[in-house]
């Protein structure tokens, strides 16, 4: 994939250090989030069977998360990298809308098979919050990993 301009120190080590300490912190973060946003609906369920209810479920909750983290990250590490690139718009911005989309896809396709196979299980708050904290972190550590090598053209 093209990148958006020449590699200067960072290696792939070092990327993944900081998409790891990214991840960490959003993990952190996003947990007490969604810990004090879903206190009051303990216990929820993963997912339910419908497009349309009026329940709270952890992955009603993950889809936005994810997709906010994902698309607000990417700008964030788009513009905090000191390396020289080029205007946001439009290759940075499409990176955006991309990390949005794909984040979007994937948990939507996973919370329909998890539907599918296991129907609505009933979870504590803590392991909702678990579940949404790592979901979180990973979400983050993707991101930020991805646009890295995208934005700066690492080749593994």
């Amino acid at each position: 994939m093209a990148g958006f301009g020449a590699v200067t120190e960072q290696t792939d080590k070092d990327i993944v250090k900081g998409a790891a300490l990214s991840g960490a912190i959003n993990a952190t973060i996003n947990g007490g989030i969604q810990w004090y946003l879903l206190g009051d609906h303990a216990p929820l369920p993963m997912t339910v069977d419908g497009i349309t209810n009026d329940e709270h479920t952890v992955f009603g909750a993950a889809v936005p998360l994810a997709v906010t983290l994902a698309m607000i990250l990417t700008a964030i590490a788009y513009k905090t990298d000191k390396r020289t690139k080029p205007p946001f718009f439009p290759t940075a911005l499409w990176l955006t809308v991309k990390h949005g989309f794909f984040t979007l896809g994937i948990l939507v396709t996973f919370a329909v098979f998890w539907q599918r196979l296991f129907g609505s299980i009933f979870v504590s708050l803590p392991v909702a919050v678990l579940i949404l904290a790592v979901l979180a972190g990973v979400v983050a550590f993707m991101v930020n990993y991805m646009t890295a090598r995208a934005a700066f053209d690492l080749t593994p």
